[in-house]
């Protein structure tokens, strides 16, 4: 099945770089462009695209807010990965809570697009500890931060070992080979936290960890 794309970047040449990356891979299918994020919210609810590749810095509406906009709406037409650089934090920490599914360096690889697309496409979100493990750390500094007692108290003592691990950026292959377990029981224990947790996928579940307390940023590793 051919995953549909709206690229959302106010530079033209950005964006047609984005496209000319995404439309020459087999499955793959850029159908619309926008140059602000008003104009992303409106493509996106108007294309029904399964991904939009939104920059943070836009003209009219940001791609934070526009994130926000997007994903407020029930079912939300799409899933959203986020273009950011080192020096954005703020932007991307913002963008996190709004629930974006991932976040991809401007300076990353055409393959590496095209695999954080398919991925986010798939239902998954990138955890990649370059960028999410800090940006989760730096969320969960606040003096009157919550000691995880809530979380402990609804997951089971397994599923919060594996929580704590996917908090980190482990995959679910690493996380099995920490607790010396199958990778299909680390499947199991996944999914089965993110119905408790009412979330849609792993990095909402790993926002969920460090709002409550239960990842510290010593914990969380911040890179």
């Amino acid at each position: 099945m051919t995953i549909r794309i709206l690229v959302a970047d106010d530079q033209a040449l950005i964006r047609g770089g984005l496209r000319a990356v995404l439309d020459s891979e087999p499955g793959l299918e850029v159908v619309g462009e926008a140059a602000d994020g008003a104009e992303a919210v409106e493509a996106a609810r108007r294309l029904r695209p399964d991904v939009v590749v939104m920059d943070v810095r836009m003209p009219r509406l940001d791609g934070v807010s526009a994130t926000r906009a997007l994903l407020a709406a029930d079912p939300a037409p799409c899933r959203v990965l986020i273009l950011t650089t080192f020096h954005l934090d703020d932007y991307v920490a913002r963008a996190l809570r709004a629930g974006a599914s991932g976040f991809l360096l401007k300076d990353a690889t055409a393959d590496q697009l095209v695999e954080a697309v398919k991925v986010i496409a798939a239902g998954e979100a990138m955890l990649a500890p370059s960028v999410t493990r800090r940006l989760l750390a730096r969320m969960a500094a606040a003096p009157d931060q919550p000691d995880g007692r809530d979380l402990r108290a609804l997951l089971s003592a397994r599923e919060v070992d594996v929580l704590l691990l996917l908090a980190r950026g482990l995959s679910n292959a690493e996380i099995a080979a920490a607790l010396h377990v199958a990778e299909t029981t680390v499947k199991s224990h996944v999914q089965s936290l993110l119905v408790k947790l009412g979330v849609r996928d792993r990095l909402q579940a790993a926002v969920a960890a460090f709002d409550s307390g239960l990842v510290r940023p010593r914990d969380g590793g911040p890179v």
